[in-house]
């Protein structure tokens, strides 16, 4: 279903959504309209199901990301399930397993909006932080 070519050709997509199809090409030795019907292929079977623009956050006076991990409150799941994401300092969220029900990565102004945010949050259960220093590579 899926050969090294193809994962080769992931790996250059997950770094660049934007390489060509020719700069690919040149990469993995296969000519660009290969590469294209692999692409395609590979859209097809769902295996790439969407491209990501990557945002400098700091840019646009996000300065602050954190991840916050929330326990939540009996009965109150469904609601935050249905209702985080409409929150505009969230960037992902997942539903985990183990002490916590929630992992959030958000994107903040400063303290000041990290506490105004996790103000928001207490209602639904008890956040824990974690602020971001850097990304690793």
């Amino acid at each position: 279903m899926v050969d090294e070519l193809d994962k080769h050709i992931i790996d250059l997509l997950k770094k660049n959504s934007r390489c060509s199809f020719a700069e690919m090409g040149r990469i993995v030795s296969l000519s660009a309209s290969s590469v294209r019907e692999r692409v395609q292929k590979l859209e097809d079977l769902g295996i790439i199901e969407s491209y990501n623009v990557k945002i400098d956050k700091s840019r646009l006076g996000f300065g602050m990301e954190v991840f916050i991990l929330l326990k939540i409150f009996d009965g109150k799941l469904s609601l935050i399930l249905k209702e985080i994401n409409a929150f505009q300092e969230v960037e992902e969220a997942y539903r985990i397993t183990g002490p916590y029900n929630i992992h959030i990565k958000a994107a903040l102004r400063n303290q000041k909006h990290l506490q105004e945010f996790v103000d928001q949050l207490i209602k639904y259960g008890n956040p824990t932080t974690h602020l971001i220093l850097s990304e690793i590579h």
